[in-house]
């Protein structure tokens, strides 16, 4: 009974402890990272609505992005318990999520991401490898939100000059402080329910390859 008791006591601590460790890492970086941004930025004043698309190995400094109170949308978070530290890190930084993915809860995920858009007007943010992979390769579950909320994907990646690799399925992209960074932004790829499945899938893969490489190369000039 008193270890049930230490076990719970622990992982609650860690609940707790580990999202805001992670949100001092992200503030850390935020500032000490000379960030620039490469394409169209976007703004809360834009009556445009986007579903934005990162990788999974790139998600720790997408929220930058929204610094600013600019952020007006929801982020796909998986339901796994890392999704959970991932989750309430993002909620200390002021984004709203959904929970769900392709592997657990994904039809009540895709109906509330729905109706964010038809009812509230928002953006939405997914990483279309998450959350288990194959890594960088785009899931069906990406087309089919683009295709039933009618918004384009907009590709996100962002790089620094300098930087470390997790040793995970993703290869989680961790950069390094004082070095410089950049957001590259692609252009929007239009997906529309009476286009070609599998061909909107290529499009928006392609779209997210060029963003990487692009924002991969940047300071290697």
């Amino acid at each position: 009974m008193v270890k049930w008791i230490h076990k719970g006591v622990k992982d609650r601590f860690i609940t707790w402890i580990v999202p805001r460790l992670i949100k001092y890492i992200f503030l850390f970086l935020e500032k000490s990272i000379r960030w620039e941004v490469v394409g169209e930025d976007y703004s809360r004043d834009d009556p445009k609505r986007y579903l934005y698309a990162f990788w999974h190995a790139r998600l720790l400094m997408i929220p930058k992005m929204s610094r600013g109170g600019i952020w007006h949308g929801y982020m796909l978070i998986s339901s796994h318990r890392d999704g959970g530290f991932i989750a309430d890190t993002i909620h200390l930084l002021g984004i709203e999520t959904v929970r769900g993915s392709s592997t657990r809860g994904g039809a009540k995920a895709m109906l509330r991401m729905v109706r964010a858009v038809r009812e509230e007007g928002r953006h939405l943010g997914i990483t279309p490898d998450g959350p288990k992979g194959p890594r960088e390769k785009v899931q069906k579950g990406t087309i089919q939100l683009a295709m039933k909320t009618g918004l384009p994907v907009v590709p996100v990646c962002y790089a620094t000059s300098r930087y470390w690799r997790v040793n995970s399925w993703d290869r989680f992209y961790i950069p390094k402080p004082f070095t410089r960074g950049v957001f590259v932004i692609g252009d929007p790829v239009v997906v529309s329910e009476e286009d070609d499945f599998d061909e909107s899938l290529q499009r928006v893969q392609l779209a997210m390859d060029e963003a990487q490489s692009k924002a991969d190369r940047y300071f290697n000039k």
